[in-house]
């Protein structure tokens, strides 16, 4: 195993004792090198928590820290749920059966590294971090403020997740582990198994060498179930304009130009007995929603995973490590969506809707001959990622230090998406948009002329066959990469050592789908079922009809079961689907692809100006480098293409400063200012714009999207102030204070464009988004952590413990306003998407002998998650209400060897809920989504 020479190591003591603990313990020195010192294992919550604060003190930089042991011992899966228990880290993305998002401070530009090495998924710029799963991360540390010689990337921070390597054991080390967990949405029970396998040798005349293998797999079935509040129009009272009828939608153009304005930061104004100048005529109206809908999300997700590390000492000088890394995902999914239009589309009798008090806002209402739609949408999608990596650490002399390294990555992604929609027109509904608590309620009216029950959603005789949907697609990415770094030890009385390297990336990222669809005429589901079986598919075209029960677990009053179309089932018997509707396979093609060539070059110096006060000054140049080339399918099922390219280039100069301070043996100060960037992701680029007809038939626009190669990297200006006290043995208390200054957010820009429908050529106007470097912002908070294990206190609460954080934060942010022709308007103050003001989470822990266990609550106050489309008549932002979570776990140590495990997570299953507009979590109520609890019984054995 590496190790520094004798001179070198009493140097490296003598001029790096940043802290007065430095003398029982090692030295600071590089984080690279802190890998490569042997590793003490600690057991137990109360070491590894003791663990994580040796790192956060003896770290240059800001940071949070989990270890193994700590990670291995939560209800986690994956590194998400993992670090939501880190003080100023939340997540977000509850659903299919975990959790999926993460924000650093509420920023979720998140910079993510394995061992230090930048990885990403496809043709993305990081890693789907959920991919990696808990059992093969050694630790986790989570940089808020950033050196020099770390890659430059991710606005809120970086994520860098560490692997288990030979050398960090002293010897054999073996570790099987297994969960069986249950999941109630689904009703499923699910494998969650891993399994490593360590040695290391010492080999006559070659030195030490090392092998280990780290191995994963994991099963979840999910289920998620949602019901929504459609947005927002105006629709006419019951005395309305002469040329309309009563409660019918009010158009947007009349005949002396427009009626009302759409998209507006407040929406229009709800007050009763407001007037809109319709035709001319002041008129009064009701803001009712256009439609109500929900899905039924069922999937299985299969996640392989693998690490191997080869760890070779021929000396005490050099150190060679070779490693893999393998993360791979399988996904199938059916989102059965049902969509009801809720605006009166009829001309018989309909009571007087119902408002909220003091509004002019529909709470409850009637329609008749409201269009309706089912649709079966199945996703099948296969994610295999490659890391490869070869590097040296080489001590050349007493004072320098050389590491060298070079790593491919190979990531690959295909999807294939089927979706069939049936239709109908019902007879009529009963529709409350908030019936309990942002829950809406609907149910459908049975005619009695008829011997149909036209309110059953799951009769196949209420159903017609409608369009088809036969898309495919994926992206891939790959990258080789050299750095190389090296540390000189001054031994000056004012600076310590200087550091400086270089990395060189060749990165490709590319794009691929292929798009198909087409509608069959005046066909019943049941018509439909007897020409799939004439066509050849199995089960004789029964098969097609997918039944949704127990529809979201009888919490809204709403039908309990409906049908769509089985995706899956669709995708199995394609070539029988595309016979009946007259379709051809289509042909993958190219969307985007784009090499992108970049360098770094840093310098670092580590210096002191008196014995207590020492810092970091360095200075990071980073240049890219894009060619970029754009492919379109220009018509529907044809071969034409529009092709386009573009180049790009950028460079930049990052400084960086960081000041630490011993103010006491046990209490540390830090003052940092840093600047990092967010580089547009590849698909951002993409030149080529693709359009959508409106969905539902009061909505005049249609939805247009596209990227831009001219988007320039978002940059932040970092500061920093921290304060932690290390007041006994396992236990800190720590605050900081930190503001991030961002130029050239990225946002969504937006014009009007006048075409043709692809369907039926008639010329209608679609709403273009596309980003845009278009916005400034400020984020600037307060964080304050707890670890506390009190000590001197009865036997019985011995091993009784605390760890507890909170973040304030306040943010703010310009976004520009668009008119029609794509001009700016104005800028609208906002607060950043994704950030709650407050958040917290709670751990109380109790330790003992022979067993432990934890109880973890965290809460986020409710957040701003973007924009709706700006074509209704409802407050323009999208927010959340607050989201909490509750879990448990429980260990038991059989003996030394084997530990058996309980956990239970989403204990409190509470509704997730969205709202248009602050404030309005009632009045203008949106999503609502329910996720499975799980409950896991689990054992490990290691020896």
């Amino acid at each position: 195993m590496f190790k520094r020479t004798h001179i070198a190591s009493a140097v490296v003591m003598a001029f790096t004792c940043q802290f007065a603990f430095a003398q029982e313990q090692a030295p600071n020195t590089p984080e690279k090198n802190v890998d490569e010192m042997e590793v003490i294992q600690v057991s137990g919550i109360r070491g590894s928590l003791n663990k994580a604060l040796d790192e956060k003190r003896a770290s240059v930089q800001i940071v949070d820290a989990i270890v193994a042991e700590d990670i291995g011992k939560f209800p986690d899966n994956n590194v998400v749920e993992a670090l939501q228990r880190v003080t100023g880290v939340q997540t977000t993305g509850r659903g299919a059966g975990e959790v999926s998002a993460v924000s650093i401070r509420g920023l979720n530009d998140v910079n993510t590294t394995v061992n230090g090495r930048a990885i990403f998924t496809g043709a993305g710029r990081d890693v789907a971090l959920q991919d990696i799963p808990a059992s093969l991360l050694s630790g986790v540390t989570v940089y808020k403020t950033r050196s020099a010689d770390q890659i430059e990337r991710g606005i809120a921070g970086a994520i860098d997740i560490k692997t288990h390597r030979p050398f960090n054991f002293e010897g054999e080390k073996v570790v099987l582990a297994a969960r069986a967990i249950y999941s109630d949405q689904p009703d499923k029970i699910d494998p969650n198994i891993s399994a490593l396998l360590s040695n290391r040798w010492d080999i006559d005349g070659a030195g030490e060498f090392g092998a280990l293998v780290n191995i994963s797999y994991s099963k979840t079935h999910y289920r998620d179930d949602t019901i929504t509040a459609g947005a927002a129009l105006p629709y006419f009272t019951n005395y309305p304009h002469p040329n309309y009828s009563p409660y019918s939608l009010i158009p947007k153009k009349g005949s002396q130009g427009t009626n009302w304005k759409e998209g507006l930061e407040n929406g229009l104004p709800t007050t009763p007995g407001s007037m809109i100048d319709v035709d001319g005529l002041p008129t009064e109206y009701l803001i009712g929603r256009d439609a109500i809908f929900g899905t039924s999300f069922t999937g299985l997700r299969e996640r392989p995973a693998a690490s191997i590390s080869l760890q070779w000492a021929p000396n005490e000088t050099l150190e060679v490590t070779a490693e893999g890394f393998y993360t791979g995902y399988e996904n199938e999914s059916q989102n059965a969506l049902w969509f009801s239009n809720t605006f009166e589309n009829g001309n018989g009798f309909i009571e007087t809707p119902t408002v909220f008090d003091g509004t002019n806002v529909i709470k409850e209402k009637q329609a008749i001959g409201a269009g309706g739609f089912q649709s079966g949408d199945f996703s099948y999608g296969k994610t295999d990622s490659y890391l490869y990596a070869l590097g040296a650490q080489w001590q050349a002399s007493d004072y320098l230090t050389i590491n060298s390294e070079v790593v491919y990555q190979d990531s690959e992604y295909k999807s294939d998406f089927f979706a069939m929609r049936f239709d109908r027109v019902a007879s009529g509904l009963d529709v409350d948009f908030n019936d309990n608590d942002g829950v809406p309620s609907i149910s459908f009216w049975d005619d009695p002329n008829t011997a149909l029950n036209e309110a059953d959603m799951s009769a196949v005789e209420n159903w017609n066959a409608g369009t088809v949907y036969d898309n495919g697609g994926g992206n891939a990415g790959d990258a080789i990469t050299f750095t190389i770094d090296a540390e000189y030890l001054i031994g000056g009385a004012y600076f310590d050592k200087v550091k400086f390297g270089g990395r060189y990336e060749k990165r490709t990222a590319q794009e691929y789908t292929r798009t198909n669809e087409g509608g069959i005429a005046n066909t019943s589901v049941a018509s439909l079922i007897e020409k799939l079986a004439a066509a050849g598919a199995a089960d004789d075209g029964i098969g097609i009809v997918y039944h949704v029960n127990d529809y979201f677990d009888g919490r809204a009053d709403t039908f309990n079961s409906f049908i769509t179309a089985d995706g899956s089932y669709m995708l199995d018997n394609a070539q029988a689907v595309r016979a009946v509707y007259g379709l051809e396979a289509e042909q993958m093609y190219k969307t985007f692809d784009i090499e992108e060539n970049s360098f770094a070059l840093y310098a670092t110096t580590n210096f002191f100006l008196t014995e207590d006060i020492s810092g970091e000054f360095g200075i990071r140049y980073v240049s890219y480098d894009q060619e970029m080339d754009f492919t379109a399918e220009t018509a529907t099922n044809s071969n034409v293409f529009d092709s386009s390219s573009a180049d790009a280039d950028v460079s930049k100069v990052l400084p960086s400063l960081v000041l630490n301070w011993n103010i006491t043996d046990d209490v540390v100060g830090r003052v940092a200012y840093t600047n990092t960037l967010r580089m547009p992701n590849f698909a951002d680029l993409n030149a080529l714009q693709y359009w959508t007809e409106p969905l539902t038939e009061g909505s005049e626009y249609g939805t247009g999207t596209g990227g831009n190669p001219d988007l320039q990297p978002e940059e932040s200006t970092n500061y920093d102030v921290s304060l932690e006290w290390y007041f006994a043995e396992s236990s800190s208390l720590y605050a900081a204070y930190f503001k991030r200054d961002i130029e050239g957010r990225i946002v969504s820009g937006r014009k009007v464009v006048m075409r043709p429908k692809a369907s039926d050529g008639e010329i209608i106007p679609f709403a273009l988004s596309a980003p845009v470097n278009g916005s400034e912002g400020e984020l600037s908070g307060f964080e304050l952590g707890l670890v506390y294990f009190p000590e001197n206190v009865p036997e019985i609460l011995n091993g009784l413990g605390v760890q507890a954080s909170f973040t304030a934060l306040d943010s703010a942010q310009k976004t520009p306003e668009y008119n029609d022709d794509g001009s700016l308007s104005r800028y609208v103050d906002s607060q950043m998407a994704g950030v709650s003001d407050e958040s917290y989470s709670i751990v109380g822990i109790y330790e003992r002998d022979s067993f432990d266990m934890r109880l973890s609550y965290v809460w986020r106050s409710e957040f701003f998650t973007g924009n709706e489309a700006a074509i209704f008549a409802n407050p323009l932002q999208f927010w959340s209400r607050p989201e909490q979570s509750l879990d448990f776990q429980f260990s038991y140590n059989v003996n030394d060897d084997l530990v058996v495990t309980f956990d239970a997570t989403n204990i409190l299953d509470d509704v997730y809920q969205s709202y248009y507009g602050k404030g309005n979590d009632n009045l203008f109520n949106f999503g609502n989504g329910i996720y499975s609890r799980t409950f896991a019984l689990g054992a490990r054995y290691s020896f």
